[in-house]
């Protein structure tokens, strides 16, 4: 998406985040609820796409590696999704990019993590309190004036991770025996891949020129 938006012939910058994917409020309230999904793949800069693919790669890896794939691909769209809502609330006339949301959303997902019972104690350093210094940084520093962070993203993606986190199980070893619950999560990774998809043409084909 930064390859070919980089490309681009437009030159008003805010045009070109919305014809790209951007979330903007009256847009979404006229019925491209789609923008929810795919201003999680427009960035604005290589610096924001530089340092979100950083944190991604980070805390992605271990997000996946500790509740697989499936749960991940449904865990990174759905915070992101809410975390887009929670911005269309509250910054209603803001246009916003990134995949702040999503990052936010797994990182609450470790962080509840920590405080399940059933965690390992091999996972304590990356989990639970290990991280609160960093998210108290990030939240706090969202909030000064001219940083033009989307705070809202990231709380209502980070709650939402949390919720995830505590009540969605890590994946045992002999989950791989249970078919049915991998079918299942197969699925819902499927349909989540098959809306990102035709988010991307709804905006092709029917957004605001």
């Amino acid at each position: 998406m930064f390859f070919v938006q980089s490309f681009s012939s437009l030159r008003n910058q805010a045009y070109l985040y919305i014809r790209f994917g951007a979330q903007y409020g009256p847009l979404v309230s006229n019925g491209e609820w789609y923008r929810l999904i795919t201003a999680i793949f427009v960035h604005g800069g290589f610096l924001h796409l530089l340092f979100n693919s950083y944190a991604l790669f980070y805390f992605g890896s271990i997000v996946e590696s500790i509740y697989g794939v499936e749960k991940f691909v449904f865990a990174y769209l759905l915070t992101g999704v809410i975390g887009n809502l929670a911005t269309h609330l509250l910054y209603y006339r803001a246009i916003s990019v990134g995949a702040s949301g999503s990052i936010f959303g797994l990182i609450g997902m470790l962080f509840a993590l920590g405080f399940r019972r059933d965690t390992p104690f091999f996972m304590r350093q990356f989990t639970g309190y290990a991280l609160l210094p960093m998210i108290i940084f990030n939240i706090v520093y969202g909030f000064i004036p001219g940083t033009g962070i989307n705070n809202a993203a990231h709380i209502g993606g980070f709650i939402t991770g949390m919720v995830l986190g505590y009540v969605m199980t890590p994946r045992p070893a002999y989950a791989f025996w249970k078919k049915s619950v991998n079918v299942l999560w197969k699925s819902i990774a499927f349909v989540c891949a098959g809306l990102v998809v035709l988010s991307f043409i709804l905006l092709v084909g029917f957004s605001t020129r």
